[in-house]
This record gives C-alpha cells, sequence and structure tokens, in this order.
C-alpha cells in the first residue's frame, strides 16, 4: 500500500487521499479546498493524476472539504463508482448541486462588475456538473463488505459525524488501513457515537482539534444565558450555523431549554433551506441518531421552517423578541 496526500494537510480542508494497491488506485475522499483565496485558487489547479486513472473514490462524508470536488473529478474524466453510505448519497444529493449553484452566481458575479482577470469568468463547475456526478454514487450500509477490485475490500463503520459520516477500513494483501474522517463525540446529544476500530496496519486521523480539549462549560446552559439576557432588554438572537450538523445541534439545545421553561417562550425561525432538508434527512436516516422519531418531531417543531425568500425577508418585519438560526 502507498500513501499520497493531494489535500487536508498543512490546513484542514481539500481532503484527498490517494491509496495505490498494487495497480489499483483508490481516493479517500475529493474535497474542496476552502477558506482563504489562496486556498481557494488551489481547486483550480490540475491534480497531479489523471482522474480517468483513479479505479474508485471512497467518501467519509458530505461535508464540502470531502465531497466538493467529486463534479470537477467527473467532468475530468472520472467514470467509475463514488463508493459511500446511504445517508452521505443522500447529503451529496443537496450538498453539490448546491455547491455547483453557488460556483455559477460567483462567477456570474464577477462578469458583471468585471473583477476577474478572466474573460468571461467560469465557473468552477456547474448544477448540472454535480447532478451529473450524482450518478456515479454507489451506496454501501454501516459494516457491510464491498469489493473495489484488485483484491482491497471497503467497509464503512459509524463516524458520528453527521448523517452517513464514517471511518473508512479497506482492507488488501493482508492488511488494512483505516481513515478516521471527520470524527463525532461519543456523548453528542443528536448523532449516535462513533464506532470503535478494533485493528488497523495503519491509521489515517483527522486531527484539526487533536492538540486540545473542549472546554467544560456546558452549551445548553451558555446558549440559555443568552437568550435570556437578550430578550429581558427586548433583543432577537441571530445565530450564524452550519446548515448540516450544528443547525440540529442548536434546535436539539433550544428544545430542550423551551420545553424546561429555562427560555421565555420565543418564537424560532429555522431560517435556512439546507438545513431544514438536513434535518429532514436526520429523521429519515433514524439509526444515525440517538432521538426516537416523537422525539426527533418535537426538536425540529421548535422551530418555524422559512424556505423560502419571501419568508426568509418576513422575519425583519417580526417586531418581538426571536431567535434566528
Amino acid at each position: 500500500m502507498r500513501l499520497t496526500f493531494l489535500g487536508g494537510v498543512g490546513t484542514v480542508t481539500g481532503s484527498k487521499t490517494l491509496l495505490e494497491l498494487g495497480r489499483r488506485r483508490f481516493l479517500v475522499d475529493c474535497g474542496l479546498f476552502q477558506g482563504f483565496k489562496q486556498l481557494r485558487l488551489r481547486n483550480w489547479e490540475r491534480l497531479p493524476i489523471e482522474a480517468r486513472s483513479i479505479d474508485a473514490v471512497v467518501l467519509t462524508h458530505a461535508h464540502l472539504d470531502h465531497s466538493g470536488y467529486l463534479p470537477l473529478l467527473v467532468k475530468n474524466g472520472f467514470a467509475r463508482k463514488i463508493h459511500a453510505t446511504p445517508g452521505t448519497r443522500d447529503l451529496c444529493a443537496i450538498l453539490l448541486p448546491d455547491s455547483g449553484h453557488l460556483q455559477e452566481l460567483d462567477a456570474d458575479y464577477a462578469n458583471r462588475h468585471g473583477f476577474s482577470k478572466h474573460h468571461p469568468a467560469l465557473p468552477l463547475y456547474t448544477r448540472a456538473d454535480a447532478v451529473r456526478a450524482l450518478g456515479n454514487f454507489e451506496t454501501t450500509p454501516f459494516g457491510r463488505a464491498r469489493e473495489l477490485g484488485g483484491g482491497a475490500t471497503l467497509r464503512f463503520h459509524r463516524a458520528g459525524h453527521i448523517v452517513g459520516a464514517a471511518h473508512v477500513a479497506i482492507d488488501g494483501r493482508g492488511r488494512r488501513i483505516v481513515f478516521s474522517g471527520d470524527i463525532g463525540r461519543p456523548k453528542d446529544p443528536v448523532m449516535r457515537p462513533p464506532s470503535a476500530i478494533e485493528h488497523a496496519d495503519a491509521l489515517v486521523v483527522e486531527a484539526t482539534y487533536g492538540d486540545r480539549r473542549h472546554p467544560a462549560t456546558d452549551p445548553e446552559e451558555a446558549l440559555g444565558d443568552i437568550v435570556r439576557r437578550t430578550a429581558k432588554r427586548g433583543g432577537s438572537v441571530v445565530i450564524p450555523a452550519f446548515a448540516v450538523g450544528r443547525s440540529q445541534s442548536l434546535l436539539y439545545h433550544l428544545w430542550r431549554l423551551k420545553t424546561g421553561r429555562k427560555i421565555p417562550d420565543l418564537p424560532i425561525f429555522l431560517d435556512s433551506p439546507m438545513a431544514i432538508e438536513a434535518s429532514a434527512l436526520l429523521a429519515k436516516h433514524s439509526a444515525d441518531r440517538r432521538l426516537g422519531a416523537a422525539e426527533w418531531r418535537a426538536v425540529c417543531a421548535v422551530a418555524r421552517a422559512t424556505p423560502s425568500v419571501e419568508e426568509s425577508k418576513a422575519i425583519e418585519t417580526n417586531r418581538v423578541p426571536s431567535i434566528v438560526v
């Protein structure tokens, strides 16, 4: 086995790890570089390998820093299978077309305002490219073996990070290599805990926060204090949150605070179409969450969803203290 890191090293985005097993080439994760401009520009550089030479892609999870380069890989000639859990595939069906749409909007904005050195400015990939890439997905449930060819076998193990997130174990030629992906917390109140990995000959670990401990403060208590203080002075609480993962955690804590009467009975708005869709996916993939169906419905019902532009704008006319995620 030979590993080559094509991203996710020296920075926390753009995860792409090439695993070569004999003559077979497998790409574990296929993410976009995100953040500062010098990082985003790396998305436009050619990969050091031909896309068509890759035998399979394996995804740990759907976040764009692990999946967002897939439409470009397919556009550049990759025509084989993208292996993922069913939850990851469903989440990619939301995230990848949205990413393509945003790429198109960015290019259009650059052309209208004339600040790109390229004429015309083009998107990295389009929504149509993203939809096309979804046709390459092949799903495998947690724990089930999947043959990759060349004597390699894949298994997904629950990582507890977001819907569908997995540790990836690949066996070949008597050796096992495990890729952690992003790892969820053992005591997360919403998501099931990560599975234990009992054996690996090599382990590739996501370690963004590996050099520190999480603070011991209770996030629910801190959130309740902010809501109470803000509402007392007649203000509203606006919470910018990642649509996938963080928004669902916030809904859970707000539901607990509200049902426990630890915060005033304020209106709560979930003002993100993607967060609304991600919350519905967590309802569908019940094995990924700790909460039962009735409890999760109650969590989602704590907030009023505003999926349209008109509903989102209408929040501004609300004259009473409220909470907007």
